[in-house]
């Protein structure tokens, strides 16, 4: 069993980062918003609390330069990359598609097609394979009213995985299961709100959690 941790929307705020390491996680993934339009050297600082290994990708309200501040500290950068860790494989796409806010890392959906695809083509396949996304797939957790906002190229490539981790939608928090692929928003860690992820031994034993420390 390999227990994840898995945060969201961050929007900068750490005063609770302690309670969420005290779910005793084996692994941190964080999909997105770790910043609210930066500083970025507040990921030396998060980090700096994580004594686990801890997978991110940026959110759409994060500096473009996050990255580079993502490579420079013990968190490892999924955006358009991938990585294996024991029976899970990870791959990761941040960022947004387009939003009317004109954040500072959205990307348009040839590109977030071509950092998916890259992505897929490095990673293992594995007992178990995830998507770490900060945008939702479209018509999946992605309601802004009555319109569904998510990523085209997400939804997409849902099938190549068995669990998408996403974020973006604060309303949106919950688990949905798609053709066989579970996907799960934990909510905005802002307020609390996290996710534990339970992966099993076998191919779709995976348990999710919706927790509030």
């Amino acid at each position: 069993m390999i227990d994840v941790l898995l945060l969201a929307d961050l929007h900068g705020q750490l005063g609770k980062m302690e309670a969420f390491l005290d779910l005793q996680p084996d692994i941190v993934i964080i999909a997105g918003d770790l910043t609210q339009f930066g500083p970025c050297d507040m990921v030396r600082k998060m980090s700096a609390l994580i004594d686990v290994p801890c997978f991110a990708v940026p959110g759409n309200c994060d500096p473009c330069d996050i990255c580079d501040a993502l490579e420079h500290s013990d968190c490892v950068n999924l955006h358009g990359s991938s990585f294996s860790i024991g029976k899970v494989s990870l791959a990761g796409i941040g960022g947004s598609n387009p939003t009317p806010f004109d954040t500072p890392f959205e990307l348009q959906e040839p590109e977030i097609e071509r950092l998916i695809v890259r992505a897929i083509s490095h990673m293992d396949k594995n007992v178990h394979n995830v998507l770490i996304s900060h945008a939702p797939p479209h018509g999946v957790l992605d309601l802004a009213g009555e319109e569904h906002v998510g990523s085209t190229s997400v939804k997409n490539h849902m099938n190549e995985f068995d669990l998408v981790c996403c974020a973006h939608m604060h309303e949106q928090r919950g688990v949905e299961e798609v053709d066989g692929v579970k996907v799960v928003n934990p909510g905005p860690a802002s307020e609390g709100y996290c996710a534990m992820i339970h992966f099993g031994d076998e191919p779709k034993a995976i348990g999710i959690e919706l927790l509030r420390v």
